[in-house]
This record gives structure tokens, C-alpha cells and sequence, in this order.
């Protein structure tokens, strides 16, 4: 990544501008192209440093189910398990933690009724429990990383 990279990947944690060109508005405000923007969007994407580019949507408020889950894999499984769970397009996001419950991701669901669907087809595919827990109250944190 160079400093435009970085530029870019700090001004996204912040948000998108709604509006009608909105990678116009955000290249405007970091000084270069629209396509300049996009093309770099795209190389950042292709190589990993995002894995996920879209809007961030209210599940709850939206009629849908969210919830964090959480799995104990073998080191040995981590990479064909991880598959399985990103597989499904409900996996917000998945992340490793150093303890005995090693993977943890966020499932984000059309109805309420389809978390427990999803849990139990991602058992049934990884052969791992899939612990979960759903939201009891909600905190806006505005994490961000500087890069």
C-alpha cells in the first residue's frame, strides 16, 4: 500500500457519501480521479487488503436476524472450515481469536428464523458446534483504524 492507498482505505472507515456519483464525491474530496479511485478500489480488493466492499445495513431494523457465533476448530481444519463459513452469504465477517472458540463471525440474516438455519447448516457442513450469541444491547463504539 502506498500513502493514496492508505488515504483511501482511512477516508472509506468513515463512510461513503450517499449521492448520485458517490465515488465521484469521495475521489473529489482525496484530490484524484474517479477512475483513479475505482482503479485502486479494485487493486486493493484484488490483493486482499479489503475482503469485503458494500453497505453496512441494519439487519434488525430491516425485518432480518443478526447474530455473533463462534467456533472451536483444529488448527489443521482452520483454512477448510473458514472456507465453509465464508461460503454463506449471511457471514458478515469472520475473524481467528487466539482461544479455544478460534473463529468468530457475524451472521446477518433475511429473517429472524434463518440464523438458526444457518447454525445448523454450518454445523452440519463443518462437523464443528457453532456457539451463539445473540445481541443483548447495542453500543456505536466508531472504531477506526488509522492506517
Amino acid at each position: 500500500m502506498d500513502e493514496l492507498d492508505r488515504r483511501i482505505m482511512n477516508e472509506m472507515q468513515h463512510g461513503i457519501p450517499i449521492c448520485e456519483h458517490p465515488f465521484f464525491a469521495m475521489a473529489k474530496n482525496l484530490g484524484v480521479t474517479e477512475d483513479t479511485l475505482i482503479g485502486r478500489l479494485r487493486r486493493l480488493r484484488e490483493e486482499g487488503f479489503m475482503t469485503r466492499f458494500g453497505p453496512l445495513f441494519n439487519a434488525e431494523r430491516l425485518g432480518g436476524g443478526l447474530t455473533l457465533a463462534a467456533l472451536s476448530v483444529p488448527p489443521e481444519r482452520y483454512d477448510e472450515v473458514a472456507g465453509i463459513v465464508n461460503s454463506f452469504v449471511e457471514v458478515a465477517h469472520n475473524y481467528a481469536r487466539e482461544h479455544e472458540l478460534n473463529m468468530w463471525f457475524v451472521l446477518a440474516t433475511e429473517t429472524p428464523e434463518r440464523v438458526g438455519e444457518v447454525i445448523a447448516e454450518i454445523e452440519s457442513l463443518t462437523g464443528c458446534r457453532v456457539y451463539d450469541f445473540p445481541k443483548q444491547e447495542e453500543f456505536y463504539v466508531g472504531l477506526h483504524f488509522s492506517l
